[in-house]
């Protein structure tokens, strides 16, 4: 195995690669540009609602197999907290209508065919509009796909797909759809609980997994930005990275080592000569509000035919999710907070007025976007250099951009190192 292992960036995808290559006996040196690292999952304080918050509002599938062995490797499991079954409460924000999905344990989708716990004003047949997902073609559309219409699409369909891909669903990606669907509702009801960190995304995933570095030997680095890569022997079997190139200066490659490069797509397109990764991405604008959730909230409420489409209670807040929010990340955040305030007050049956204090949070390149031109994009984990990989969840992990997707590609970027290595001898 790789004798020593350069992860640069420490997001959810490099501290996943991180962890597993100190799993597997690597001594690892963790780089990072900015002051922190969790990247677009960790926690901060902010001043104007006094409290911790979280840079997005994210859950996870009790399903996500990858996530949960992370968690439990870095032990943090703990911090995961949902429903013991998959139930999930919509509000109609406009027709002020209330009602509960209640997804069956197992895989046969027992639900669809009883009218308390499917969508109201369905029949169990609608549910059979999804089937064509099932063989969908790379390069089409959902449009192109699925009949995106009707009861069922407007208050299912479309919010899961919204959600779960982070772009208008009628133009995105079937495939990704597809696979959104066989991660989740095609697993059944116990793979589609919700989790959510209890204590916030950097007591979660990102703190207990530095710790653990940490104490196993790693090296961490923080604003550690990396400028350029040195290649030796581009046109060879043996090509590899021969130096790493940071701010504070050059970091020369021995013989065995290697390099995960876990940094988004547009530096890695800057980094790596011909790199093909995806362009474009879309937006996602939380809106955090300081204010008790009202009693008999849940923790996690979808909501339809609104701006936002998800409802986060927590102790002293409320935090509402707009996802392929480009249209809204240049708008003023006072203009966005009184907006969705009013929406979330109709669900919640809050007053309207006095607007509580709150805070805006835009991620303008939350994701890729999940388009079919740019899952066409996604480059694989391994490159044509023996010595360096990718990790993100903008690499070709057959997932949309997502926490799961994330973990994933940082430990096929680990392992593909370590196997190569091992190969070899």
């Amino acid at each position: 195995m790789p004798r020593l292992v350069h992860v640069v960036g420490a997001g959810l995808a490099g501290l996943s690669a991180a962890v597993e290559l100190q799993r597997r006996g690597v001594h690892v040196v963790l780089h990072e540009a900015a002051d922190h690292a969790g990247g677009r999952c960790r926690s901060y304080y902010d001043r104007t609602l006094g409290a911790t918050i979280d840079s997005g509002n994210h859950l996870v599938m009790s399903g996500a197999h990858a996530t949960l062995d992370y968690v439990r490797t870095i032990g943090s499991a703990d911090e995961l907290t949902g429903p013991a079954r998959a139930d999930y409460a919509f509000v109609d924000v406009v027709a002020r209508s209330h009602w509960n999905l209640r997804l069956s344990q197992g895989r046969l989708p027992l639900w669809v065919f009883d009218p308390h716990a499917r969508v109201p004003g369905t029949r169990a047949s609608d549910y059979l509009s999804l089937w064509p997902l099932m063989f969908a073609k790379p390069g089409r559309t959902l449009g192109e796909t699925l009949r995106c219409d009707g009861v069922l699409w407007r208050r299912l369909w479309r919010p899961f797909f919204l959600g779960a891909l982070n772009v208008e669903p009628r133009d995105a990606s079937a495939e990704l759809a597809a696979a959104a669907v066989r991660e989740s509702l095609a697993a059944g009801g116990d793979a589609c609980r919700p989790l959510i960190a209890r204590n916030g995304l950097g007591t979660a995933f990102v703190d207990p997994a530095l710790r653990m570095l940490q104490h196993g030997g790693a090296a961490i680095r923080l604003n550690s930005r990396l400028e350029s890569i040195a290649f030796d022997g581009a046109a060879s079997a043996a090509a590899r990275v021969a130096a790493l190139r940071f701010a504070d200066g050059p970091v020369a490659l021995e013989a065995g080592d290697a390099v995960v490069l876990a940094v988004p797509p547009a530096a890695a397109r800057a980094l790596v000569p011909d790199l093909q990764a995806p362009r474009r991405a879309s937006a996602i604008v939380n809106v955090h509000y300081a204010i008790e959730p009202p009693s008999g909230l849940g923790a996690l409420t979808v909501l339809v035919n609104g701006t936002a489409g998800w409802l986060f209670g927590r102790d002293g807040r409320l935090s509402a999710t707009i996802a392929a929010a480009d249209a809204l990340a240049d708008r003023p955040a006072d203009e966005v907070a009184a907006h969705v305030w009013n929406e979330v007050a109709a669900a919640t049956a809050l007053p309207a007025a006095p607007l509580p204090d709150w805070q805006v949070a835009i991620e303008r390149d939350a994701t890729f976007a999940a388009l079919p031109d740019e899952e066409l994009r996604r480059p694989a984990a391994r490159t044509r250099w023996n010595n360096l990989t990718l990790a993100g969840d903008w690499t070709a992990t057959g997932l949309p951009a997502t926490i799961e997707g994330a973990i994933r590609s940082g430990r096929k970027a680990a392992g593909l190192l370590v196997n190569a290595t091992l190969e070899r001898r």
